[in-house]
């Protein structure tokens, strides 16, 4: 697959921006990102208050450059008749020419923030802050009461991380300048709706994408004038117990709903799963299974030695495995199952999950220690999460942000590794099947916590798995018509608006 956004390290920004002042004048990559934020604010003002002079605003500006950008936006928005103040934290380290720019427009400097104020733009701190807010830029944002406007990224959360380690900015919007950084992705929830405003930068190759919910639409799955129930892909299923016969249920019927082509179930929950659905062929003994081009295992399996017989027998096989649940587990004890591995495997853990299978705790920078994970292992991770990553040996790591959590419910899991599963027996490549996944699951989840309501309730993994084909058929209608995006901007879907769903 290809991807549609890049999102780039403070230093490869920062790089990027050097190479651009050598091509434009002294200031002009500032002018033009102060540019792109006001216009931005501007259309909050209309949208919010139903127009744009004689609205307040107050800039909190900080030293450097992200409070240079805030303070050239407020000279802007002052000559649009848009009353401005500004907050300087750091009076001696403003930048200058932009306090000169606000002046100059009749923008006026202030202790706090106005009573009034419609909107506050953030200019606290830029790609270079690190931890949290200092303690008066902390308690100047505490008090903070109007919606707040983000330049480039909310201060006080890290850039490249998205960890927020203190006090930080909670911003109604962020306007990203020239290019998308982690934190857009890592952090979504900090940063409300994301606008980017080009700068003309000239950008490497990156190293974490998402990839467009269109493209996925495009190359989901669907019956060929040629094909049949074995072309399409058997999935084989092993999940569930006696214990756990829903884990049974979710998984396969999620097989089902994601492709058209055959599900075989193995396992004691053979009658919970035809009972649901009829149409998988079931049996208690893989050895009697059939033929199958991909193995789900995992949820609801146990973790006793007649269940890691039949990991390691599926393990043992040239099939693309995905492996959850109690199949890692099995894993974290005997990692040697999988590490010798040389067919495609994809383990889903979470966070906990993760800590028992590396030895470590996952920590701040997830990117990175999923990346390392997936090298060291040899294999496809999804790190679940609002913002779920995919990590694959010599790939650039995959994010699929999801806008919200509402699949951070019990069973979801189940249903997404169900959703990989059918994808890998269907053709897919580990990393393209659970970046696909993990986007078509989260679209689900939100599609059955609004159930055609405007007001959005909490969901079950049940109603998950019952839309998971209107969410298919509307990633399938963007494919066709892009135009439709705005209107289907659910669970995450370009624009993100701060919606949606997480995968957990």
């Amino acid at each position: 697959m290809s991807t549609q956004r890049g999102y780039f390290t403070a230093d490869e920004v920062r790089a990027a921006e050097a190479e651009l002042f050598t091509r434009v004048p002294d200031g002009v990559p500032m002018r033009r990102a102060a540019h792109g934020l006001a216009a931005v604010v501007a259309g909050e003002l209309r949208e919010r208050t139903g127009g744009v002079a004689g609205r307040s605003v107050t800039l909190l500006i900080g030293s450097g450059d992200n409070g240079g950008d805030a303070l050239w936006a407020g000279s802007m928005l002052r000559r649009r008749g848009v009353r401005v103040g500004a907050v300087l934290l750091n009076p001696e380290r403003a930048h200058t020419a932009g306090l000169a720019a606000l002046r100059k427009a009749g923008g006026r400097i202030v202790e706090e923030v106005a009573d009034d104020a419609d909107l506050v733009i953030d200019g606290i701190v830029g790609i270079s802050g690190r931890g949290g807010l200092r303690p008066g830029a902390a308690e100047l944002v505490a008090g903070v009461r109007a919606p707040i406007v983000a330049a480039d990224l909310p201060s006080g959360v890290d850039p490249d991380t998205g960890a927020v380690d203190g006090p930080a900015v909670q911003a109604a919007v962020t306007v990203a300048f020239g290019a998308y950084k982690p934190v857009h992705a890592l952090a979504a929830a900090q940063c409300g709706r994301i606008e980017l405003v080009p700068i003309g930068l000239r950008l490497p190759d990156a190293n974490l994408l998402a990839i467009a919910p269109a493209e996925i639409g495009a190359r989901w799955p669907v019956p060929g004038a040629f094909d049949d129930k074995y072309s399409q892909g058997v999935t084989g299923v092993c999940a569930g117990s006696a214990t756990y016969p829903g884990a049974a249920v979710l998984c396969a019927g999620a097989a089902v709903a994601a492709t058209s082509g055959m599900v075989r179930y193995v396992g004691t929950g053979a009658g919970d799963v035809l009972a649901h659905y009829p149409e998988i062929i079931a049996t208690q003994d893989i050895s009697s299974t059939g033929r199958v081009q991909s193995w789900l295992f995992g949820p609801g399996a146990g973790t006793d030695a007649d269940a890691r017989a039949r990991l390691a027998a599926i393990l043992d096989t040239d099939l693309p495995v995905v492996v959850d649940a109690d199949g890692l587990t099995l894993l974290a004890a005997d990692p040697s199952l999988v590490t010798d591995r040389r067919a495609p495997t994809v383990l889903t853990p979470h966070a906990g999950e993760f800590a028992r299978l590396t030895g470590h705790e996952l920590g701040a920078d997830r990117v990175t220690a999923v990346r390392e994970f997936a090298e060291s292992w040899r294999v496809t991770v999804l790190l679940k999460g609002r913002a779920t990553l995919i990590a694959a040996p010599d790939a650039p790591v995959l994010v699929n942000e999801a806008g919200g959590s509402w699949a951070s419910t019990a069973g979801a899991g189940d249903v997404l590794s169900g959703i990989i599963g059918a994808l890998l027996a269907a053709g897919y490549r580990g990393p393209d099947a659970a970046a696909a996944a993990a986007r078509v699951h989260a679209l689900a989840a939100n599609l059955a916590a609004h159930a055609g309501e405007s007001a959005a309730a909490p969901i079950s993994a049940s109603p998950l798995l019952t839309h998971l084909r209107p969410a298919i058929r509307v990633l399938r209608a963007l494919a066709s018509d892009p135009r439709l995006a705005p209107a289907t901007d659910l669970g995450g879907l370009p624009p993100a608006d701060g919606r949606g769903a997480g995968s957990r």
